[in-house]
């Protein structure tokens, strides 16, 4: 544990910084000058030196100097807004372009982006705009055990563009892989749907809640690549096949459960207030008994599947 707490540091003492580029428009204007003076100097020394030794040493300065400044010519950067270079000089950090702008650096620099063959792009920049990562559905269990199907949709940017060339091996790949563990993490710690302890928190009734505590998770994990993940949020949420059928048949039991409770408890308030209406109004006065048979005569016709057969009565109620 001591020895992977001390290599975390280390890799955390990666710190981004700006690197010693200059003007790209006043370098080119200077190289450009050093080029013509160069092939004036060849010139002038063939027709005023002949054949004198000077005539070789400089013809031969001239054709140094000329190769100085076509080496040179490789060290300009062109950086557009939102997007940065991380420059590496004979292995070591050298620094990140992240001003828009045209720019001269060391030749020799070579810049660094191990996500361009993943991103399908040839250009070695990094892109500092905020991108999308979609990932596939993966199937995983809740909180009670069930299996669902769930996907999201996550919002991010790079901001510290060190880290996410140096501490991993590919910040796409490595952002991809926990957001699945993210995933799997969150969902289980929430039911699918409202639990029947009552929990008022599940995973498709409590979305920005979830997307609040996914959102979390996935920060903590991405901090070290240099990543903030502005939003995550579940793209896709469904029960796994093999169960589907039977959670919709548990959930439409539910239902009815709920609309015979409704239905009853209108059923009784209307027969209490039919036995009260014949009670203050004198219509007729009923022993317990009839009562009794009419409260069940009500409750059936009021919650009965379909319309009740009335039978006619024409002897006495006694």
């Amino acid at each position: 544990m001591e020895k992977e707490e001390l290599d975390v540091r280390e890799i955390d003492k990666i710190t981004e910084r700006p690197a010693r580029e200059k003007n790209g428009w006043l370098v080119l204007i200077l190289l450009i000058v050093a080029i013509a003076a160069c092939m004036a100097m060849c010139v002038l020394s063939a027709v005023l030196l002949g054949d004198t030794p000077a005539f070789g040493a400089l013809i031969v300065v001239g054709i140094l100097g000329i190769c100085a400044c076509v080496v040179c010519l490789g060290g300009f950067r062109l950086v557009q807004p939102n997007e940065a270079y991380v420059l590496t000089l004979f292995g070591k950090y050298y620094g990140t372009i992240k001003r828009d702008g045209f720019y001269w650096v060391n030749p020799f620099c070579s810049a660094v982006n191990p996500a361009r063959q993943a991103m399908g792009s040839a250009s070695r920049k990094l892109s500092l705009k905020a991108m999308t990562l979609n990932n596939d559905k993966q199937k995983v269990n809740d909180e009670e055990g069930n299996p669902i199907e769930i996907s999201v949709v996550v919002i991010w940017r790079i901001t510290n563009t060190a880290r996410a060339v140096f501490n991993v091996e590919n910040y796409m790949a490595y952002l991809s892989t926990q957001c699945d563990a993210a995933i799997r993490q969150v969902a289980r710690q929430y039911p699918y749907d409202v639990s029947s302890n009552g929990d008022e928190k599940s995973l498709r009734g409590s979305a920005q809640e979830i997307a609040d505590v996914l959102r979390g998770e996935l920060q903590e994990r991405t901090t070290l690549a240099g990543i903030e993940v502005l939003e995550a949020r579940i793209s896709h949420l469904a029960y796994a096949p093999e169960i589907a059928a039977a959670m919709l048949q548990r959930q439409q039991a539910s239902a009815i459960i709920a609309a015979r409770q409704k239905i009853v408890e209108g059923a009784v308030s209307m027969v209490q207030m039919a036995l009260n209406k014949l009670s203050e109004e004198e219509i007729v006065e009923l022993d317990d008994e009839r009562k009794a048979q009419m409260v069940s005569n009500l409750l059936v016709v009021l919650c009965g599947n379909r319309d009740a057969q009335p039978v006619v009565g024409t002897g006495s109620i006694y």
